[in-house]
């Protein structure tokens, strides 16, 4: 029986909920229908070899109500246990596909699992392991309660008793080998087991060594077999019937031995059977090794996050584990500790080194009311912070999961390599059939014809070809990872290869998103400073995105805000106050002409328009002062990532909803090929559907809520990093650091991705297309070699390590832009030996004291980083040379400081 959910849509009152009730019930097949009338759905209870889920909701269709399937489907991770090839991947999501309601399923080999979308009204997770069982799999649901990456102890237990068996196989097989092979190379045997003095006895020792390595590989036989009676062989399958015949027939020959046959003697391959399992024991244990570190990424991610968390209790500071914490808990951090969780910044100031996060290497300044990250690392002061996230549900475990996610997704090129492994086995032994046939036919002894047909059996590697994508996969993602770069699944890194042209939102993705002061322009008599600190004074307290690039440029220079009154704001026009006693305005072009003031009529105003600059006019008592241009200024990496884009012979189009004029002067600084201006948010949409007209693989960048819609019409979606969650839901691929180098670096990644897919195949259907002809014997018609079961055995083994194997060198991708290097999530760049040196510093207070030290001594040529730590009193600077001492401590006292130590770290 079955139970689903169907939508029904036309119900108004009691009588169409019996209506619909007593037209189910009364159908053949049905159990029990109960309609509930206000969330309109419809629960049946049936049994589906009896009626179909069609036959029903064409029976409430008929009584003139709507009835449909649940549209909003969901996707859970399952485990898989039982694969061990290509074929078993085919035949598990053809289980799981069979299933009504089941919308998709793509089963990953390499990490054994399954990512099933289906709709929980239609089918239920009991159906489909119920399925998959039936199919002779077993299937149980991932732990989503737990952080994601966590099931390391159950891969390395599983590794201990691959190793175990690994042991044993070898512990045996090597005097079985000795005893059965040693008279061959002229090795003399004991009377007691030798062949000729003995042959009952050698035949029944090597019988007996060969059982304890049968035993090792017992799960070949428990799982092979089986799935050859469902009619689905695979690996194991090739492996079972190899080894049992050898094993049938040195058994029955034993027999004949022990009759008195003393001339089988000869006619044993125990060996045969035992090197063949011992091998193929080793390349899968080499397999899953290399498997292991495929997954390297994820296990540095987990290693980021701390194991404890002190928190505040009634006063006071205690130590507890990570998973303790809960939502709203009190939280201390003290330089040089990790964020233990996602929180909020209560008390303090201090600077947090983000960059396992976002990439960015300059740590960012946290006060009261500022988001902290988990697992960041606090530098330079002491803050009390509220529990926001905590879980499952911090940014770093949300990131685990992305990735984890992306490396059990399917890229489309695996699919073909999965349909090919389907048919494969079947089609292997058939091969071995008629290969073995034709030679016995043909006049061959049973034991030559014997030798070829386990040859060929063991000789072939679905295992290889349903590895060659999913390990490319898992390390490419894994690479994007310590790149900074979240790939979301196996197809997004496909299709980024492919693009041939790649759209650009302006503001935000190729310019800085915020405005800043780019010139001021001293008239009559005033200096550029003078200009700026009325401005700037003017403009304290307005929250205006121009007012602020105004102070922040007046701080920028160390000017002091002049004392203003009499301040008064003109809507659409600008500000105007009283400093020193004069009557200063500050504004628009509008706002001077309504003050009778001309300043259209300077050139260097048309200058600043066609640079896509706003200009921002000051005037003094009547006379027109000066003038600051602001523009939100091109990121310094935006030009050279265009560039690079070129290069690699893709276009490059800006979409941005701001005036032609300044999108242009944007796109001439940068090169850009096409420019599409004015642009409502509704219609980007519309835009990128329009290139994709064109015949193109068309990606869009962007960063905001109005470039959602663009980002999932597009073949591929990339979010900047310091966007909204809404771009980044949308998104593709998100750039954790707000550079556009990543772009390029992704393509890259997908290009180097694809290409080790694609070797990955090649080797593996080259593998097989020679390997199986040369062991079916038929180079040995042409005078050639034949094959013997245990090299072949060795090549099976090896063919899929070496797969993993290449699929690893993924791990050493570098993007050719070394600046995308340091956009790490994970893995920080190697760089030269640095010296580090402690300056003890007496007079630091605040953090802008912090501020102005390590401006001060990151000025210094020598001096490539600097460590304030306000509570010790110290700063701790990195260079490539010894410090010049007395330089430090002039710059240091001329600051307003004293130097009260220098010493070596």
């Amino acid at each position: 029986m079955k139970t689903t959910t169907l939508n029904i849509g036309g119900m108004t009152c009691s009588a169409c909920v019996r209506n619909v009730e007593q037209t189910i019930k009364g159908q053949t097949g049905v159990d029990d229908a109960v309609v509930n009338f206000a969330t309109e759905k419809l629960r049946i209870s049936y049994h589906p070899e009896e009626i179909s889920l069609q036959d029903l909701i064409d029976a409430v269709r008929k009584k003139g109500y709507d009835a449909s399937l649940p549209t909003e489907e969901i996707s859970k991770t399952f485990l898989v246990a039982g694969m061990t090839c290509a074929a078993c991947v085919k035949r598990v999501e053809d289980a799981i596909l069979s299933i009504e309601g089941v919308e998709r399923a793509a089963v990953n080999l390499a990490t054994e699992k399954v990512r099933i979308a289906y709709l929980p009204g239609s089918v239920t997770e009991s159906d489909i392991i119920h399925a998959v069982g039936k199919a002779g799999y077993a299937l149980s649901r991932a732990d989503d309660n737990k952080l994601p990456g966590l099931d390391e102890e159950k891969k390395a237990a599983e590794l201990k008793g691959q190793y175990t068996r690994l042991i044993i196989s070898l512990i045996f097989v090597i005097p079985l080998v000795f005893i059965a092979m040693a008279e061959m190379v002229g090795i003399p045997l004991p009377d007691f087991i030798s062949p000729m003095h003995s042959p009952k006895t050698f035949a029944l020792t090597q019988l007996l060594l060969t059982l304890p390595i049968v035993i090792a590989g017992f799960h070949f036989y428990t799982n092979g077999f089986p799935s050859l009676f469902r009619g689905y062989p695979n690996m194991d399958t090739l492996i079972a019937i190899g080894t049992t015949s050898a094993i049938g027939y040195s058994v029955f020959n034993t027999m004949m031995i022990w009759m008195g046959r003393i001339d089988l003697v000869m006619n044993l391959y125990y060996e045969t059977a035992g090197v063949i399992i011992a091998l193929i024991k080793v390349g899968k244990y080499m397999e899953l090794v290399s498997k292991g570190r495929t997954s390297g990424a994820i296990k540095e991610l987990m290693g980021l996050q701390p194991r404890t968390a002190m928190v505040l209790k009634d006063g006071k500071e205690s130590v507890i584990p990570i998973e303790e914490v809960v939502v709203g808990d009190e939280l201390i951090a003290k330089p040089g500790e990790k964020i233990a969780v996602d929180g909020l910044v209560l008390e303090g100031r201090t600077s947090i080194d983000e960059s396992m996060l976002t990439g960015e290497s300059i740590p960012a300044d946290k006060s009261i009311g500022d988001m902290v990250i988990g697992a960041s690392m606090n530098q330079t002061g002491t803050i009390r912070y509220r529990a926001e996230r905590v879980g499952k549900e911090t940014a770093l475990a949300q990131i685990i999961k992305l990735v984890e996610d992306a490396q059990g997704s399917k890229a489309p090129i695996a699919r073909m390599a999965d349909i090919i492994a389907s048919y494969f086995v079947p089609v292997v032994i058939g091969i071995a059939i008629l290969a073995g046939g034709a030679w016995l036919l043909s006049g061959a002894p049973l034991t030559f014809a014997l030798k070829i047909f386990i040859a060929v059996l063991v000789i072939a590697c679905p295992c290889a070809l349903g590895l060659a994508t999913p390990t490319a996969i898992m390390v490419g993602t894994g690479r994007g990872a310590s790149l900074g770069i979240l790939i979301k699944g196996g197809e997004p890194l496909e299709t980024a290869g492919r693009m041939t042209t790649i759209v650009f939102d302006k503001t935000g993705t190729i310019t800085e998103g915020k405005p800043k002061i780019t010139d001021i322009l001293s008239l009559d008599g005033f200096t550029e400073n003078e200009i700026l600190q009325w401005a700037a004074s003017a403009e304290k307290g307005s929250e205006h995105s121009l007012a602020s690039a105004v102070m922040a440029e007046n701080e920028k220079r160390n000017l002091t805000l002049l004392p203003a009154t009499d301040f008064k704001a003109i809507p659409g026009r600008g500000i105007q106050a009283t400093i020193d006693g004069k009557r200063v305005m500050f504004g628009n072009v509008e706002f001077m002409t309504d003050i009778h003031i001309s300043a259209n009529a300077l050139p260097e105003v048309d200058t600043l328009s066609n640079e896509g600059k706003t200009a921002m006019y000051l005037a003094v008592d009547g006379r027109l002062a000066g003038i600051i241009a602001a523009a939100d200024v091109v990121k310094p990496d935006s030009a050279k990532t265009i560039e690079k884009l070129h290069e690699m012979g893709i276009q490059t189009v800006m979409l941005t909803g701001d005036n032609r004029r300044t999108a242009q002067a944007i796109a001439k600084q940068v090169n850009i090929d096409e420019v599409v201006a004015q642009v409502l948010p509704g219609d980007k949409a519309m835009q990128i559907e329009r290139l994709r007209a064109n015949g193109g693989r068309v990606a869009m960048v962007g960063d905001g809520i109005n470039d959602a819609p663009a980002l999932a019409q597009s073949d591929l979606g990339f979010a900047v990093g310091s966007g909204t969650d809404v771009a980044m839901e949308s998104a593709d691929i998100v750039l954790m650091q707000n550079s556009l180098n990543g772009v390029v670096t992704a393509i890259e990644l997908s290009r180097a991705t694809l290409r080790n897919i694609k070797q990955n195949l090649f080797w593996a259907f080259a593998y097989n297309s020679a390997g199986i002809p040369l062991a079916a014997g038929l180079f040995y018609l042409f005078g050639g070699p034949t094959l013997n079961p245990m090299f072949a055995a060795a090549a099976m083994a090896m063919s899929s390590v070496s797969v993993v194997t290449n699929a690893l060198r993924l791990r050493n991708f570098t993007p050719t832009n070394q600046a995308s290097a340091s956009n790490q999530l994970v893995e920080p760049v190697k760089k030269e030996k640095k010296m580090k040196t402690k300056i003890g510093i007496d007079g630091m207070s605040c953090m802008h004291c912090a501020k102005n030290v390590t401006d001060k001594l990151n000025g210094i040529e020598s001096i490539s980083s600097t460590v304030v730590n306000l509570e010790e009193k110290n700063a701790v600077v990195e260079s490539g040379a010894p410090i010049d001492e007395a330089l430090v401590t002039q710059i240091i006292t001329s600051a307003g400081y004293k130097v009260t130590g220098i010493e070596d770290c």
